[in-house]
């Protein structure tokens, strides 16, 4: 009996996760507003969730930073993409904006992702992210493309802003989901540590600009894009001066 155990624990195994990944994927559509979003979006939000090759979730410890500050970066990505980039948060990235809610970042370095926003409510976004890592980028050992589902919950609670992320990924197609499998730990985890970097300095970006953005304003100024120099001023106005004259 004991020589048939490590044949039969494999297949139970096996068994106990087909079960997990039925049970789990229902749970994970109960947590997305599917029904609040356009059709064409809703058909590929539900096919990367119900099959993902990966998911992942983080969270942010409370900074203090008002809700409304991150509400109005959020819908400047092009300034908050500058005011990334003059807190010298690494890789550099550059946003621009597209028409249908969509956006591009990349750090011309060969990372780059395609962001549609295909959900918003107060303290909710849903970003659906088509995205490329060129071979080497982030120490992998070939070009990798995915889509993403991020769902992206913030919210203001007595110690500060705070928030939760959970993304779905797939690998862009079956091939390549094939060669990559000696390596999709890797992937998986090169991934993980990335998105919450990423997620963190959103917030750390948010509590500078709260404590003193003035100190943003002459640098995207010398930047010289005009957009952000604009958004700058539709969100902070003369508040950055005036938060310099406090001190």
């Amino acid at each position: 009996m004991s020589a048939r155990r490590p044949l039969v624990l494999p297949g139970l195994m096996r068994g106990f996760l087909a079960l997990l990944i039925l049970f789990c994927s229902p749970w994970a559509m109960a947590q997305l507003p599917l029904n609040q979003m356009a059709p064409h979006h809703r058909a590929v939000v539900e096919a990367v969730v119900r099959k993902p090759d990966f998911t992942f979730e983080t969270h942010t410890d409370p900074v203090p930073v008002r809700f409304d500050i991150m509400e109005k970066l959020f819908d400047h990505p092009r300034l908050a993409a500058a005011m990334w980039r003059h807190c010298q948060f690494v890789p550099s990235f550059y946003a621009f904006e597209e028409p249908g809610r969509r956006l591009t970042i990349e750090d011309g370095q060969g990372l780059a992702g395609t962001l549609t926003l295909v959900h918003r409510q107060y303290g909710l976004r849903v970003y659906l992210v088509d995205g490329r890592v060129e071979k080497g980028r982030m120490g992998n050992p070939f070009a990798v493309g995915a889509r993403m589902v991020v769902m992206y919950r913030y919210w203001e609670g007595p110690k500060g802003f705070q928030s939760y992320l959970r993304t779905w990924t797939t690998l862009d197609s079956a091939l390549l989901g094939f060669i990559s499998k000696p390596f999709k730990g890797y992937i998986k985890r090169r991934q993980e540590e990335f998105i919450a970097y990423i997620n963190g300095n959103i917030a750390k970006g948010g509590e500078f600009a709260q404590i003193d953005p003035q100190e943003f304003r002459e640098p995207i100024r010398l930047e010289g894009d005009p957009i952000a120099i604009r958004q700058f001023e539709q969100v902070f106005g003369n508040r950055g001066h005036m938060a310099r004259h406090r001190r």
